[in-house]
């Protein structure tokens, strides 16, 4: 078996089923599915969503490393659905512009919570980097006294997120509950995630860190609200929500939607802000899932949401599958070598960053990966990101078959520019 065959064949292993193209469709059937995969992963995402909820609530209730542990499981299973949505984003508006309160990143954690005093405080960029609310009761923001006696949604989501505009101060979202469950990873290039002590969420003398009643207050209603904003995203894809009758209504409209999503989640997105940029400057502080580790799934299942919508099929955390016109039909249509060339890199694409979560679920972390001079690490990120960039070239040559010119593939200075990330 050669190497290529091995990893195509991990990919596989990892999606359950290889897939082939179906039967030709027409475009705004190819949109049905795209909008009924959307609103299948939106819900599957709600669903994970309230899963870890009971969680949280149940380790609010009874704080001990087994129910902060199981806290972290539901969180990590929350991301599975989560990150196959994120194909949806570019090409939509109504995504995009809802997606930072969502999953926005990197976060100055001091913002939120106590931190290690090598974090440092406040600087030019933000002066809020250590405001450590739930330490404060009250505090100033912007000049005005703010009340922050009782944490609650509105306070994150209304007064904290990207306070003073700045975007690093991320308040809401899966970020900000991956920090409160795991805390600082402090381990830099070394093997090991954050390791909040359980007693953090204690009452009483066993209370850890100090302020485990407002830490417990601002963790559920953060979670409260990522429930609320997957309730009303899921919401936008149902039958006459915004999203759905949006991307449905023009058909040219609609395949642009999908080809930018696609494109600009494979470059710019992915294979730059997300990867090559963390290798370039060998900064773990660049994972997305910093706090957990669990950077290498975040990596591996936004590829498959990119493949989802392209072979038009979704297999739900229920086991169940969600499938019909595809894009790959649509492009077949034309040109059925091309639809077979995109099919295959995204496939390899798959089976790199497999490789990635293979590797980190044996020991390997991406923390390590991220090491300078690691070659190993360095081998498997680099392989993943060519995987993606040259995936992204097989897309620019589909949206020139589907005559979708107004397609735009977000860049990255890491990709497009390197000499700029050091000035």
């Amino acid at each position: 078996m050669t190497q290529a065959h091995l990893k195509l064949t991990v990919a596989a292993a990892a999606l359950g089923v290889m897939g082939a193209a179906p039967a030709f469709a027409d475009r705004a059937a190819v949109l049905e599915t795209y909008a009924d995969i959307a609103e299948a992963s939106y819900a599957d995402s709600l669903a994970s969503a309230r899963t870890l909820k009971e969680a949280v609530d149940a380790l609010v209730a009874g704080p001990s490393a087994e129910t902060l542990a199981e806290a972290r499981s539901a969180w990590i299973a929350a991301r599975v659905p989560y990150q196959q949505t994120e194909v949806f984003r570019f090409g939509n508006a109504i995504v995009d512009d809802w997606e930072g309160k969502v999953n926005a990143w990197p976060l100055d954690e001091g913002l939120i919570d106590y931190v290690d005093s090598s974090y440092g405080g406040a600087t030019d960029e933000n002066a809020y980097a250590a405001l450590n609310v739930v330490a404060s009761p009250t505090f100033t923001l912007s000049g005005e006294e703010i009340d922050a006696s009782e944490i609650t949604p509105e306070l994150l989501e209304g007064t904290l997120h990207e306070a003073d505009a700045v975007e690093s101060n991320v308040a809401t979202g899966y970020h900000a509950i991956e920090f409160l469950l795991w805390g600082q990873d402090l381990n830099g290039t070394e093997h090991g995630a954050g390791e909040r002590p359980w007693s953090d969420y204690a009452t009483g003398e066993d209370c850890t860190n100090g302020n485990c009643d407002r830490r417990a207050e601002y963790l559920t209603a953060a979670t409260d609200l990522l429930i609320s904003d997957l309730e009303w995203m899921t919401a936008q894809w149902e039958d006459g929500g915004e999203a759905r009758t949006t991307v449905t209504g023009e058909e040219a409209a609609g395949i642009t939607a999908i080809l930018t999503g696609m494109g600009s989640l494979s470059y710019g997105e992915q294979a730059g802000e997300r990867m090559k940029l963390g290798l370039m400057l060998n900064d773990p502080e660049e994972e997305h899932d910093c706090f957990s580790d669990n950077t290498h799934n975040s990596h591996f299942y936004d590829v498959m949401g990119i493949r989802n919508v392209y072979e038009g099929e979704y297999v739900r955390t229920d086991g169940s599958v969600v499938s019909g016109s595809s894009l790959r039909s649509l492009l077949a249509e034309e040109d059925e070598a091309l639809a077979d060339d995109l099919a295959a890199a995204i496939d390899t694409s798959l089976a790199e960053v497999a490789q990635i979560k293979a590797a980190a679920e044996a020991g390997f972390s991406y923390d390590q990966m991220l090491e300078r001079g690691n070659e190993g690490g360095e081998a498997l990120i680099t392989a993943a990101v060519d995987g993606l960039v040259a995936q992204t070239r097989v897309i620019e040559r589909a949206v020139t078959t589907l005559g979708a010119d107004d397609v735009t593939v977000e860049g990255s200075d890491s990709l497009d520019n390197p000499n700029a990330v050091f000035q």
